[in-house]
Protein backbone atom coordinates (compact mmCIF):
# COMPACT_ATOMS: atom_id res chain seq x y z
CA UNK A 1 0.00 0.00 0.00
CA UNK A 2 1.10 3.33 -0.81
CA UNK A 3 -0.28 6.64 0.79
CA UNK A 4 -0.48 9.88 -1.83
CA UNK A 5 -2.71 12.02 -0.34
CA UNK A 6 -2.55 13.50 3.35
CA UNK A 7 -6.06 15.83 4.13
CA UNK A 8 -5.86 17.35 7.32
CA UNK A 9 -8.46 18.91 9.67
CA UNK A 10 -7.49 22.70 10.36
CA UNK A 11 -8.72 23.93 13.78
CA UNK A 12 -6.57 21.80 16.75
CA UNK A 13 -4.55 19.65 13.91
CA UNK A 14 -2.58 22.45 11.85
CA UNK A 15 -3.68 25.51 13.79
CA UNK A 16 -4.49 26.50 17.22
CA UNK A 17 -5.63 29.60 18.73
CA UNK A 18 -2.81 32.10 19.72
CA UNK A 19 -4.62 32.37 23.44
CA UNK A 20 -7.47 30.14 24.75
CA UNK A 21 -10.47 30.99 22.73
CA UNK A 22 -12.14 32.32 26.05
CA UNK A 23 -9.05 34.37 27.16
CA UNK A 24 -9.42 35.66 23.60
CA UNK A 25 -13.68 36.68 24.00
CA UNK A 26 -12.85 37.70 27.38
CA UNK A 27 -10.47 40.15 26.65
CA UNK A 28 -12.89 41.72 23.39
CA UNK A 29 -15.71 41.36 26.28
CA UNK A 30 -14.18 43.46 28.98
CA UNK A 31 -15.11 47.15 27.60
CA UNK A 32 -18.56 45.98 26.93
CA UNK A 33 -19.45 43.37 30.03
CA UNK A 34 -16.88 43.73 32.33
CA UNK A 35 -14.40 41.55 33.22
CA UNK A 36 -16.26 37.94 33.23
CA UNK A 37 -14.92 34.99 35.42
CA UNK A 38 -12.40 32.78 33.03
CA UNK A 39 -13.17 29.52 34.21
CA UNK A 40 -17.35 30.17 33.63
CA UNK A 41 -16.55 31.85 30.41
CA UNK A 42 -15.01 28.67 28.99
CA UNK A 43 -17.55 26.22 29.95
CA UNK A 44 -20.11 28.65 28.35
CA UNK A 45 -18.31 28.87 25.01
CA UNK A 46 -17.73 25.07 24.88
CA UNK A 47 -21.53 24.36 25.40
CA UNK A 48 -22.38 27.45 23.36
CA UNK A 49 -20.87 26.02 20.80
CA UNK A 50 -21.84 22.38 20.92
CA UNK A 51 -25.46 24.05 21.24
CA UNK A 52 -25.30 26.02 18.14
CA UNK A 53 -23.24 23.11 15.90
CA UNK A 54 -26.51 20.85 16.86
CA UNK A 55 -29.07 23.43 16.00
CA UNK A 56 -27.83 25.13 12.63
CA UNK A 57 -25.19 22.65 11.24
CA UNK A 58 -22.69 24.10 8.36
CA UNK A 59 -23.23 27.73 8.94
CA UNK A 60 -27.30 27.44 7.83
CA UNK A 61 -28.14 30.91 8.78
CA UNK A 62 -29.30 33.93 6.95
CA UNK A 63 -26.61 35.71 7.64
CA UNK A 64 -23.90 33.42 7.02
CA UNK A 65 -21.13 33.08 9.23
CA UNK A 66 -21.31 36.31 10.87
CA UNK A 67 -25.04 35.45 12.03
CA UNK A 68 -23.87 32.00 13.26
CA UNK A 69 -21.37 33.25 15.14
CA UNK A 70 -23.05 35.87 16.89
CA UNK A 71 -25.49 33.40 18.39
CA UNK A 72 -22.36 31.41 19.89
CA UNK A 73 -21.06 34.74 21.16
CA UNK A 74 -24.34 35.68 22.92
CA UNK A 75 -24.81 32.82 23.89
CA UNK A 76 -21.39 32.18 25.70
CA UNK A 77 -21.54 35.89 27.40
CA UNK A 78 -24.78 35.26 28.58
CA UNK A 79 -23.90 31.38 30.14
CA UNK A 80 -21.05 33.12 31.55
CA UNK A 81 -23.05 35.57 33.91
CA UNK A 82 -23.32 38.89 31.72
CA UNK A 83 -26.00 41.08 31.91
CA UNK A 84 -28.44 39.63 28.53
CA UNK A 85 -29.57 43.60 27.95
CA UNK A 86 -25.79 44.54 28.04
CA UNK A 87 -25.04 41.81 25.69
CA UNK A 88 -27.65 42.84 22.93
CA UNK A 89 -26.65 46.15 22.82
CA UNK A 90 -22.87 45.72 22.66
CA UNK A 91 -22.73 42.84 19.97
CA UNK A 92 -22.66 44.70 17.02
CA UNK A 93 -19.42 45.91 18.38
CA UNK A 94 -18.44 42.63 19.86
CA UNK A 95 -19.10 40.35 17.19
CA UNK A 96 -17.26 41.92 13.82
CA UNK A 97 -13.91 42.81 15.96
CA UNK A 98 -14.60 38.62 16.92
CA UNK A 99 -14.74 38.24 13.54
CA UNK A 100 -12.06 40.31 12.37
CA UNK A 101 -9.54 38.89 15.16
CA UNK A 102 -10.02 35.16 14.40
CA UNK A 103 -9.46 36.07 10.15
CA UNK A 104 -5.88 36.05 10.54
CA UNK A 105 -2.39 35.41 12.96
CA UNK A 106 -3.63 37.56 15.72
CA UNK A 107 -6.33 34.94 16.41
CA UNK A 108 -4.46 31.88 15.36
CA UNK A 109 -0.88 30.46 15.12
CA UNK A 110 0.91 27.32 13.41
CA UNK A 111 1.51 23.97 15.52
CA UNK A 112 5.27 23.80 15.43
CA UNK A 113 5.35 20.84 13.20
CA UNK A 114 2.60 22.20 10.81
CA UNK A 115 4.92 23.57 8.54
CA UNK A 116 7.98 21.06 8.79
CA UNK A 117 5.46 18.25 8.36
CA UNK A 118 3.43 20.02 5.22
CA UNK A 119 6.98 20.53 3.86
CA UNK A 120 8.42 17.15 4.09
CA UNK A 121 5.50 15.25 2.92
CA UNK A 122 5.86 17.95 -0.40
CA UNK A 123 9.57 16.40 -0.60
CA UNK A 124 7.92 13.40 -0.42
CA UNK A 125 5.66 14.01 -3.60
CA UNK A 126 2.72 13.34 -1.28
CA UNK A 127 -0.43 15.79 -1.83
CA UNK A 128 -2.03 17.42 1.30
CA UNK A 129 -5.35 18.95 1.56
CA UNK A 130 -7.54 20.68 4.28
CA UNK A 131 -11.30 19.28 5.29
CA UNK A 132 -12.96 21.65 7.95
CA UNK A 133 -15.76 22.32 9.13
CA UNK A 134 -15.63 26.10 9.62
CA UNK A 135 -16.02 29.11 7.88
CA UNK A 136 -14.40 31.16 4.95
CA UNK A 137 -12.44 33.27 7.01
CA UNK A 138 -10.29 30.39 7.23
CA UNK A 139 -8.41 31.21 4.26
CA UNK A 140 -7.35 34.35 5.28
CA UNK A 141 -5.86 32.53 8.20
CA UNK A 142 -4.20 29.93 6.16
CA UNK A 143 -2.62 32.53 3.71
CA UNK A 144 -1.29 34.68 6.55
CA UNK A 145 0.37 31.55 8.32
CA UNK A 146 1.98 30.78 5.45
CA UNK A 147 0.86 27.21 4.45
CA UNK A 148 -2.25 27.89 1.77
CA UNK A 149 -0.16 26.56 -0.94
CA UNK A 150 0.59 23.19 0.48
CA UNK A 151 -3.15 22.76 0.49
CA UNK A 152 -5.28 21.82 -2.32
CA UNK A 153 -8.16 21.63 -2.03
CA UNK A 154 -8.92 23.71 0.88
CA UNK A 155 -12.34 22.31 1.64
CA UNK A 156 -14.63 24.70 4.09
CA UNK A 157 -18.02 22.94 5.06
CA UNK A 158 -19.55 26.59 4.74
CA UNK A 159 -18.57 26.90 1.04
CA UNK A 160 -19.20 23.66 0.17
CA UNK A 161 -22.69 23.09 2.49
CA UNK A 162 -21.66 19.80 3.50
CA UNK A 163 -20.40 18.72 7.15
CA UNK A 164 -18.01 15.72 8.30
CA UNK A 165 -18.61 13.46 9.11
CA UNK A 166 -20.74 13.29 5.70
CA UNK A 167 -18.48 10.92 3.15
CA UNK A 168 -19.30 13.72 0.91
CA UNK A 169 -16.91 16.55 1.56
CA UNK A 170 -13.87 13.71 1.95
CA UNK A 171 -14.38 12.48 -1.67
CA UNK A 172 -14.51 15.99 -2.94
CA UNK A 173 -10.91 16.05 -1.80
CA UNK A 174 -10.56 13.25 -4.33
CA UNK A 175 -12.09 14.77 -7.43
CA UNK A 176 -10.03 18.15 -7.15
CA UNK A 177 -6.22 15.90 -7.24
CA UNK A 178 -4.79 16.43 -10.91
CA UNK A 179 -3.86 12.63 -11.08
CA UNK A 180 -6.70 10.17 -9.39
CA UNK A 181 -5.92 8.68 -6.47
CA UNK A 182 -8.11 5.61 -4.50
CA UNK A 183 -9.32 5.92 -1.25
CA UNK A 184 -7.30 3.25 0.33
CA UNK A 185 -4.16 5.33 -0.83
CA UNK A 186 -5.11 8.52 1.11
CA UNK A 187 -5.82 9.01 5.17
CA UNK A 188 -7.29 11.74 6.81
CA UNK A 189 -5.98 13.44 10.10
CA UNK A 190 -8.12 15.54 12.85
CA UNK A 191 -8.84 15.77 16.25
CA UNK A 192 -12.30 14.52 16.67
CA UNK A 193 -13.36 10.96 16.89
CA UNK A 194 -16.88 11.19 15.16
CA UNK A 195 -16.19 14.00 12.45
CA UNK A 196 -12.29 13.17 11.40
CA UNK A 197 -12.07 9.53 12.21
CA UNK A 198 -15.22 7.70 11.39
CA UNK A 199 -16.19 10.12 8.89
CA UNK A 200 -12.76 9.67 7.12
CA UNK A 201 -13.22 5.80 7.77
CA UNK A 202 -16.98 5.76 6.51
CA UNK A 203 -15.54 7.33 3.16
CA UNK A 204 -13.41 4.58 2.72
CA UNK A 205 -10.09 6.41 3.74
CA UNK A 206 -7.26 5.48 6.55
CA UNK A 207 -7.86 8.18 9.76
CA UNK A 208 -5.14 8.86 12.26
CA UNK A 209 -7.20 10.56 15.34
CA UNK A 210 -4.51 13.18 16.78
CA UNK A 211 -3.83 13.33 20.48
CA UNK A 212 -1.53 16.11 21.30
CA UNK A 213 0.52 15.52 24.91
CA UNK A 214 0.10 18.12 27.76
CA UNK A 215 -1.29 21.33 27.16
CA UNK A 216 -1.16 21.51 22.93
CA UNK A 217 -4.05 18.60 23.30
CA UNK A 218 -6.08 20.59 25.56
CA UNK A 219 -8.38 22.30 22.90
CA UNK A 220 -8.92 19.03 20.83
CA UNK A 221 -12.69 17.76 20.91
CA UNK A 222 -12.52 14.65 23.37
CA UNK A 223 -15.40 13.39 24.02
CA UNK A 224 -16.55 12.04 27.45
CA UNK A 225 -16.50 8.36 28.04
CA UNK A 226 -15.42 8.37 24.40
CA UNK A 227 -14.52 4.40 22.90
CA UNK A 228 -11.36 4.76 21.05
CA UNK A 229 -10.63 0.86 20.87
CA UNK A 230 -9.19 -0.12 17.31
CA UNK A 231 -8.38 3.46 16.81
CA UNK A 232 -5.25 4.68 15.32
CA UNK A 233 -4.06 7.63 16.88
CA UNK A 234 -1.02 9.97 16.88
CA UNK A 235 0.56 12.52 19.22
CA UNK A 236 1.69 14.67 16.81
CA UNK A 237 1.95 15.39 13.05
CA UNK A 238 5.63 14.00 13.32
CA UNK A 239 3.64 10.85 14.16
CA UNK A 240 1.68 11.16 10.60
CA UNK A 241 4.90 11.22 8.97
CA UNK A 242 6.39 8.15 10.40
CA UNK A 243 2.99 6.36 9.87
CA UNK A 244 3.31 7.47 5.92
CA UNK A 245 6.66 6.39 5.81
CA UNK A 246 6.33 2.99 7.25
CA UNK A 247 2.74 2.47 4.71
CA UNK A 248 5.21 3.57 1.82
CA UNK A 249 8.36 1.59 2.53
CA UNK A 250 6.53 -1.82 4.03
CA UNK A 251 6.96 -1.48 7.29
CA UNK A 252 3.76 -2.23 8.85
Amino acid sequence: MTIRLVTFDALHTLITPRLPIYVQYSQTFAPYLGVLEPELLRQSFKVALKQVQKDKPAYQEDSGAEGWWSEVIKRTAIGAGADPQAVDSSLRHIVPSLMERFSSREGYKLFHDSLPVLRRLYDMNIRTALVSNTDTRMRPVLKDLGITSYLDPILLSEEVEIEKPDAKIFRLAFSAQPVAVGLQESVHVGDELDSDHRGARAAGMHALLLRRVGPEGAGERKEEGENIKGVQIVNDLWGVLKWVEQQNTGNH
